[in-house]
């Protein structure tokens, strides 16, 4: 592909070895280039030579520069980074459960390994071409975070609905042969891809690492927007313990053979089974801490250091504060917040059913401004002087929360003082200090 060369910083050193606003890449090193993932890795070293057309006539220019530094040439949207949408119909799909007439970025199913690349993304490869994959390879896009789900080729296929998509094995191994790591993801459906199916998954996960880092299990999250789907049901705490215990010496074995835990399962199985957060050290670095794995357990400790490091300072204001919450993380987060709050502070945490995605969605992220409003009645607000909202309800600009109402709105509509708090545990004790950004 050629792109248009839109502006060059002047200085840059494309600037300094001539190039100029309406010249058209043609290639570096050789390479066309596709996208900016192309062009950042094209760049990087020392010396590039690229070939540029002006007025018809194309000229090589050999370029010498610092490793890294980069070229000061902006290109149009073609350049840009586009995502790839799902070829998959996963049984299990949040997109294709949502309730229709939200805003349209809420139905968008991205499948795009550059952004699997660049921010975390999980992909699952099945919607990567032959000639796309040796661009992966040949690009060295490490890490990567694969959607797995089950290695067992009929049952991938029947779960994602995908005839191509049993291959995730050959395509991992190809990965890992060319020094790519990449972390992975199983979302595991009760009667579906858990009990054995779920041990031969890890299994063969395990067979590849160290290429293979990690493997996160988050349960199916299930809103009563099914109709016309695949029955699913969520986990019962049973099910939830048995996961937990069967997956044990599993990890026990990798810890002794890898020295490393690999197999971690997110904070809601252990909420779903009612025990208790692993220690800190059982998550490591927290690898898959985005998937929910040991978010609870950094949450604390982050609330740890932000005591340890608390300078002495003014008495807060006596307060009395309710902090909605999803149904799932209600009991630890009244546990931390009694921990926590200065004397003269009082709080109390208020589960929020949710009753616009079902109640069998417990999370907060996924709470709707009307869900906790509905919530807000007199008797749960009259011991309270102020509402503490985790900003994880709205979206990243953090002014719409899922059902499109504005927090403009919500502040109006709420029967008590509204912060809004962020997601950190820096963040909520200063919260119960009175310390506010807003």
């Amino acid at each position: 592909m050629r792109h248009v060369i839109e502006s060059v910083e002047r200085g840059s050193v494309a600037y300094r070895h001539g190039l100029r606003a309406g010249d058209v890449l043609v290639s570096l090193d050789g390479e066309p280039v596709v996208d900016e993932i192309d062009y950042q890795a094209l760049i990087a070293g020392s010396r590039v030579r690229a070939v540029v057309e002006r007025g018809g006539e194309e000229r090589t220019v050999d370029i010498r520069k610092q490793e890294g530094e980069p070229l000061g040439l902006h290109f149009g949207e073609e350049m840009a980074l586009s995502p790839r949408t799902c070829r998959n119909n996963c049984v299990f799909c949040f997109i294709r459960q949502m309730p229709p007439g939200l805003r349209k970025t809420l139905y968008v199913r991205d499948d795009d390994w550059r952004f699997s690349l660049m921010m975390g993304n999980f992909v699952t490869l099945t919607n990567v071409d032959d000639a796309e994959f040796d661009r992966i390879i040949r690009r060295h896009a490490s890490p990567l975070y694969v959607s797995v789900h089950a290695t067992d080729p009929a049952l991938r296929c029947r779960m994602m609905n995908n005839r191509f998509a049993g291959d995730i094995l050959q395509r991992l191994t190809r990965l890992k042969d060319a020094g790519i790591r990449f972390h992975c993801q199983i979302v595991v459906c009760p009667g579906w891809n858990d009990g054995e199916q779920l041990l031969r998954t890890l299994s063969d996960l395990r067979a590849l690492a160290p290429a293979a880092q990690t493997a996160a299990m988050v349960p199916v999250g299930l809103t009563r927007f099914r109709e016309g789907l695949e029955p699913l049901r969520p986990f019962t705490k049973a099910e939830a313990e048995a996961l937990l215990d069967a997956i044990a010496p599993f990890q026990e074995q990798c810890r002794r053979e890898l020295g490393t835990t690999f197999a971690f399962p997110s904070d809601e199985f252990f909420c779903i089974a009612g025990r208790p957060i692993p220690p800190e050290s059982w998550y490591e670095d927290f690898p898959q801490i985005e998937n929910g794995v040991g978010l609870l357990r950094r949450f604390e400790c982050e609330l740890e250091e932000a005591e340890r490091f608390d300078l002495p300072g003014d008495t807060p204001p006596a307060k009395r504060y309710l902090i909605p919450t999803g149904v799932s993380a209600a009991p630890h987060l009244m546990r931390l917040a009694e921990r926590f709050a200065p004397p003269g502070v009082s709080v109390r945490v208020l589960p929020v059913k949710n009753r616009f995605f079902g109640e069998t969605v417990t999370v907060t992220g996924l709470l709707t401004g009307g869900d906790v409003l509905s919530a807000l009645t007199p008797d749960q607000v009259a011991d309270a002087d102020e509402l503490l909202l985790c900003s994880v309800m709205l979206r990243h600009e953090g002014d719409l929360f899922l059902d499109d109402m504005h927090i403009d709105e919500f502040r109006r509509r709420a029967p008590l003082p509204l912060h809004v708090t962020g997601c950190d545990g820096q963040a909520f004790y200063d919260a119960l200090r009175g310390r506010f950004d807003d």
